[in-house]
């Protein structure tokens, strides 16, 4: 299982004694409470709202920014955010059950809500709520007064909320939804749930907590966050493709252990520490000339990819989440006095496009680091992967292309992939049909791609063990032949084969 050594954020569902902004942005982790709402607009108002305990997110360290919100959702965000009294009767019929129930009757009592239908009788808790119904919602939680004469929208005109839209920008609530356009509020449209965080957050006179930037997992410009979608074809595409093989794709990661009653957590596992984690020595014990030389910030429990019990590749990945420096290392051992024997390893300056020195190995045959490429869970529950993925291939040629540094074979073949080369999934593959934590991971695919950074069963992608995967959900990766996918040329984009910064 993957491990996450954060920093608690007191208080954070005691709002009520700490008053607006009382969690300042120092005391938050990197990226704060959310992994999944880093760089967005509204990010200080989502902080803001979660340090009052208006919102406790879409799931562990997810916000879900970008889903609708529903009308039960909405009841919970008002009745959190103003705290209405307790109702005193059962005021619909078709919220019985609901997770919002309770906040839906707070609602109802206070006359916040008339419910959905003329008859009063139904409150539509999964339906959605558009710019305009949220309007009204507000306006009657706060009972703002103000503005009912002005008219500072033009799309709202003769909408049966025009008057709530009104007072809600006369409070200051909403500028509208077009900053390019301030005349617009676009009422009909559904709202998001960061769009929600900033409505409450102005509501409630919040300050913004804009949390220290998370790192990222290189420079925009470095060629693992570079789409592949519009490169042309490498000329020996369909060779690469043959030589690996029609095999179906493999998820090397998922939840729980196998085989069972293991103690092997399925994927690539990594821990994220922070500058404090003292620092322990690394003992070479065959590639140490490659390597770059310790002392590591390895925890004592840090997690071996395998298990402890593991006879295989037994990576271990720290990354350093103050500084943004990634280690890794290959047959890692811990010893009693707290210093590891590793086969060898590698560190990465996260900020930085520097490859290894040329002909050097790291913790991946190819040179490269395992981090970048493995999928995470966070990223596809965000509903978006922005970099290539790691895969293996059992056979590779004695060569590698950019970014990679080193190869790991004694097959001169050409038309046996050199590590390193980059595959995607062609445009015509059809995935409608998947889960859809699959088609993010299958987007992925068609726009990132796979890189080959490493020598094991063929087709099988990377990632990080979490138990929140679903392996069912997973396993419909394994119906994906790998003839979905061609190769790609890459060297048009090098700027220096020193560097993984790209052009264009």
């Amino acid at each position: 299982m993957r491990t996450r050594l954060v920093m608690v954020i007191v208080g954070l569902l005691v709002a009520s004694l700490a008053g607006p902004g009382a969690i300042p942005a120092q005391e938050l982790e990197p990226g704060g409470s959310f992994s999944d709402d880093d760089g967005n607009v509204h990010e200080g108002n989502i902080e803001a709202i979660a340090a009052e305990g208006i919102t406790l997110g879409c799931g562990p360290e997810l916000y879900c920014p970008s889903d609708l919100v529903s009308r039960g959702q909405m009841a919970a965000f008002i009745n959190r955010a103003v705290n209405l009294p307790a109702a005193t009767k059962d005021h619909f019929t078709d919220d019985n059950g609901s997770a919002f129930e309770d906040d839906i009757n707070r609602l109802a009592e206070a006359g916040v809500t008339l419910g959905c239908d003329s008859t009063g009788d139904s409150y539509c808790p999964h339906g959605l709520v558009t710019r305009g119904q949220m309007a009204a919602f507000l306006v009657r939680a706060y009972g703002y007064t103000d503005g009912a004469g002005s008219d500072v929208f033009v799309d709202d005109d003769g909408s049966v909320f025009e008057i709530e839209i009104e007072r809600l920008a006369e409070a200051g609530v909403t500028a509208g939804c077009s900053s390019s356009d301030p005349a617009l509020f676009c009422p009909r449209d559904d709202v998001r749930r960061d769009q929600m965080a900033s409505f409450l957050a102005r509501a409630e006179g919040l300050t913004p907590i804009v949390p220290p930037v998370r790192c990222s997992i290189f420079p925009a410009n470095n060629i693992w966050n570079r789409r592949v979608d519009d490169l042309p074809l490498d000329s020996r595409s369909a060779a690469y493709v043959a030589s690996i093989g029609s095999g179906n794709l493999h998820p090397d990661f998922g939840s729980g252990v196998y085989p069972p009653g293991s103690d092997s957590p399925i994927g690539i596992p990594f821990v994220e520490v922070d500058g404090s984690q003292p620092k322990v020595e690394v003992i070479w014990t065959a590639y140490g000339a490659e390597s770059d030389d310790g002392p590591y910030p390895i925890p004592t429990d840090a997690p071996i990819e395998g298990g402890p019990s593991s006879s295989g590749d037994r990576h271990v990945i720290v990354v350093d989440t103050d500084n943004c420096i990634l280690y890794e290392t290959f047959f890692s051992f811990p010893n009693g006095d707290g210093s590891w024997d590793a086969a060898n390893g590698a560190v990465f300056d996260l900020r930085s496009n520097d490859l290894r020195p040329d002909t050097w190995t790291s913790a991946d045959a190819a040179g490269l680091p395992i981090y970048p490429g493995l999928v995470r869970y966070e990223e596809v529950a965000g509903g978006k992967i922005e970099h290539a993925i790691r895969f293996t291939a059992s056979q590779t040629q004695s060569a590698y292309v950019w970014p990679a540094r080193h190869e790991a074979s004694s097959i001169t073949d050409l038309n046996v992939p050199p590590m390193g080369q980059r595959f995607r999934m062609r445009t015509n593959f059809d995935i409608t049909g998947f889960d859809p934590q699959i088609q993010v991971i299958l987007t992925a695919f068609k726009e990132y791609g796979l890189i080959l950074a490493d020598n094991g069963s063929d087709w099988f992608i990377s990632g990080a063990p979490d138990d929140r995967w679903n392996n069912d959900t997973l396993n419909e990766l394994k119906t994906i032949p790998g003839t979905a996918f061609e190769a790609v040329d890459v060297s048009g984009l090098i700027v220096d084969p020193n560097s993984a910064e790209f052009s264009g």
